[in-house]
């Protein structure tokens, strides 16, 4: 299960380095100008449609013929993407041709992380003692965090360790080629794995679908929704409220690059810090109840953070963004545990596939790009906290109605 866990750092490094480099790849792959920024975050935002179709087809596989397979495959893929955005020919070379093959490997790479979190989140879930699954389900979320902390880490000692003339040229590549061979490490790591115990009972009884993705839209819409909806909160709470901070206070003019960046390090060690606190707390109170606090507070803080962020001192900048940062973090470890135990074993990663990665593909991929061109035009600093807490508000109700999902003394083995 350590494996396991610990394999969600490779997905989550490569799509928050894109995001804490994306001043950089603007440059880079975009020539510079007024534009490119946002012509970066569209490009994270066109490939992040990529990821519920690859979530479909990895859900399919996973459910026909056992979790270890799929992730063994997303993770190879995975890796070859990497190394090619490392290959690349920057707009120096070959003009706006490289923004578009930058495109393309993103869209590849959206397409083999699509089952990827997912995947992962059921493997341990399936794997995990009753008592402790929102714990351990959550040490996915944490292990996100730690590909987060790896990316904005290294990319703040590229940019500060190199002059803008070298970064340009050749420094950017140095996160990818890591990516890549931290990714290789990965699928050897996995190569060792177990299968899940809920998918061999599956076998051992017959009960394994033969068209997951129509046993769960036939049978679990309902929990369909709620996942969304949990997702929705997850997703826009972390691509806003974390991802796109660097992005956010560089363009504003608050921070310097390298400055930002590190900041965003911080952030990300609490959010490591924050997420088995929450999963184990909710094994102990209940999945909805933390949820519904939260939402609570995200239908507050955010607005609050991001108008602190856009015109405090330092210190005010990082108090905002690591309340952010633990709010995210929050509702992505007990996000986990919550829309994974909505399915039952049958059809389970094909029913996260659509409801995770579809919220994830609007409101994280999407995200980061709006609230860049709404700030441009609208001036208005905190417009991004008003962006969470627009979907936190619309969120509240499905959660308030959500049955509680925490497995009790008298739940089946496969619930």
């Amino acid at each position: 299960m350590a494996v396991a866990a610990w394999s969600t750092v490779v997905e989550w490094y490569d799509f928050t380095l894109y995001l804490y480099f994306a001043t950089v790849l603007s440059r880079v792959f975009f020539g510079g100008g007024a534009t490119s920024l946002l012509a970066t975050l569209a490009g994270f935002a066109i490939s992040y449609a990529m990821r519920p179709l690859g979530a479909v087809v990895f859900g399919h596989i996973g459910d026909r013929i056992g979790r270890r397979r799929t992730l063994l495959l997303s993770m190879m893929l995975m890796t070859a993407a990497m190394l090619a955005t490392a290959l690349l020919p920057d707009y120096a070379t070959i003009g706006p041709a490289a923004g578009v093959l930058l495109l393309a490997l993103r869209c590849f790479m959206a397409f083999s992380v699509g089952g990827e979190y997912t995947g992962v989140v059921a493997y341990l879930l399936e794997g995990a003692p009753m008592e402790r699954r929102g714990l351990l389900t959550s040490l996915a979320s944490a292990a996100s965090e730690v590909g987060a902390l790896l990316a904005v880490a290294l990319s703040a000692l590229t940019v500060g360790a190199l002059t803008p003339a070298e970064l340009a040229a050749w420094g950017w590549r140095i996160p990818f080629f890591v990516g890549a061979a931290l990714a290789g490490a990965v699928w050897l790591a996995r190569s060792m794995m177990e299968e899940s115990p809920d998918f061999e009972r599956q076998v051992a009884e017959r009960t394994v679908p033969a068209s997951p993705l129509r046993h769960t839209l036939r049978h679990h819409r309902a929990a369909l929704g709620r996942t969304f909806a949990v997702s929705a909160l997850g997703s826009i709470t972390y691509y806003v409220g974390i991802t796109y901070v660097p992005a956010f206070l560089t363009s504003s003019g608050v921070l310097a690059e390298g400055r930002s960046l590190w900041l965003s390090t911080l952030a990300a060690v609490a959010v490591i810090a924050v997420t088995p606190f929450t999963g184990a707390l909710s094994d102990r109170i209940g999945r909805k109840p933390v949820l519904l606090w939260l939402a609570a507070g995200s239908t507050l803080l955010p607005l609050a953070m991001f108008a602190v962020m856009g015109h405090g001192g330092e210190m005010a900048i990082a108090l905002g963004a690591l309340v952010l940062a633990c709010l995210a973090g929050g509702v992505s470890a007990v996000g986990a545990s919550a829309t994974a135990e909505q399915f039952p074993g049958e059809g389970r990663l094909s029913g996260l596939a659509l409801g995770v990665t579809m919220a994830t593909a609007i409101f994280g991929g999407l995200t980061p790009f709006l609230a860049e061109l709404l700030v441009k035009l609208t001036g208005w600093t905190a417009l991004p906290g008003a962006m969470i807490a627009l979907v936190a508000l619309a969120v509240l109700p499905v959660l308030a109605r959500m049955p509680e999902t925490r497995p009790t003394a008298g739940t089946p083995a496969s619930g």
